[in-house]
């Protein structure tokens, strides 16, 4: 019997919800693949597509999508989010029959979902992954955080990708003494290396004045990326701008020059995305988690722009901007000029005050059989 078929297989899967569930979800693939594991994904839309491009060799099975849009105006997200319940059960049973499916086929050992609430089985260790033991939503936060954590009680651990100490990245949003669910906090989690330069190193040349990252779904992206594009029309410095959009095939690596300071591309990989964000001085980007953690990660010097009506990103923008890392801007009054305040701000340089506790012996445990 060969090597291979003795490895216990994880079935992994982010939710379609930006980018960011998919990013963080690299690091644990790794991981798994380096502590002999055979990682098998799961996904929708431009969330699973990025790991195929990133783990082209590892198997992967689509699963139903949840669905949701962002509104034009952030303030109806709530509403269209709370319509849209109804159908999102629906697709959690639908996701829940399919996983039992894979289960079955591949033999799977364990699970891991990041926010995916029908990706789990009794059968089997399953993981869940969030940083938001607590839901923000305004005068529903209790309702929210109440109903995402009946969710979490659900899962054998929570893995909460964040600091336990004071000096944390998302605040009051993954830290609670109110619950008594299985929460570990394993430290922030990055697709990119903080290289440490040794003494014979010089820090890397800042090609680029600013790099913009656009994320998030529909529609609120493009709406940003119209405004963003009007604001640097005539800048005359060197801008980087990466769309976050992989799904249209025939153009997603063709760099589109306008002038001879700025460079648009659909998107980066891991290793091109990294390097280009060490070689900006400034990176504007949403206040999403994940690129909170990559740009700590990169001890980076950011300007965010939370997401309109998401109260998670305009919650982690005040919570940095009061920890001095980063100023921002609601999207409407937000112009170039105001780049300027970072300057006044000591970018991400808080340390890694503790290694990454992440442990896999969760998937040791015996359950019943299939």
């Amino acid at each position: 019997m060969s090597s291979r078929t003795n490895k216990k297989k994880i079935l992994i899967a982010p939710l379609n919800w930006g980018l960011g569930h998919a990013t963080r979800c690299i690091p644990i693939i790794n991981a798994l693949i380096l502590e002999n594991f055979e990682p098998i994904l799961a996904g929708d839309g431009d969330s699973l597509l990025l790991l195929q491009k990133e783990f082209p060799k590892l198997k992967n099975y689509l699963l139903p999508s949840y669905n949701i849009r962002y509104t034009k105006k952030g303030h109806h997200l709530k509403y269209k989010i709370l319509f849209a319940v109804p159908g999102i059960i629906k697709v959690i049973k639908k996701e829940q029959k399919l996983v039992a499916k894979i289960i079955e086929k591949e033999n799977i050992n364990g699970i891991i979902s990041d926010n995916r609430f029908g990706v789990r089985s009794d059968k089997i260790p399953s993981v869940y992954i969030t940083h938001q033991i607590n839901v923000l939503s305004g005068i529903t936060t209790a309702i929210s955080s109440k109903f995402h954590q009946n969710i979490i009680s659900k899962f054998d651990e929570c893995w909460i990708p964040d600091y336990r100490g004071k000096d944390n990245l998302a605040g009051e949003l993954s830290h609670s003494n109110k619950t008594k669910l299985n929460l570990k906090h394993i430290g922030p989690l990055s697709r990119f290396k903080n290289k440490n330069l040794s003494k014979n190193e010089t820090p890397a040349t800042k090609k680029n004045d600013v790099m913009v990252i656009l994320s998030g779904p529909e529609p609120q992206r493009s709406i940003l990326e119209k405004k963003l594009l009007k604001e640097f029309k005539n800048y005359n410095k060197k801008l980087l701008f990466v769309r976050g959009i992989l799904s249209d095939s025939s153009n997603t690596k063709k760099v589109i020059t306008e002038n001879k300071n700025t460079s648009i591309v659909n998107y980066l990989l891991q290793d091109d995305l990294q390097k280009a964000i060490i070689e900006s001085k400034i990176i504007l980007a949403r206040s999403g988690y994940s690129t909170i953690m990559d740009l700590n990660q990169l001890k980076s010097k950011a300007f965010f722009i939370p997401t309109p009506g998401q109260f998670e990103q305009e919650y982690l923008a005040i919570h940095l901007k009061d920890k001095n890392i980063a100023p921002f801007s609601s999207q409407d009054k937000f112009d170039i000029q105001m780049l300027k305040k970072v300057d006044d701000y000591r970018g991400f340089q808080i340390e890694n005050q503790e290694l990454h506790q992440l442990s896999f012996e969760v998937f040791s445990k015996k359950y019943k059989a299939l």
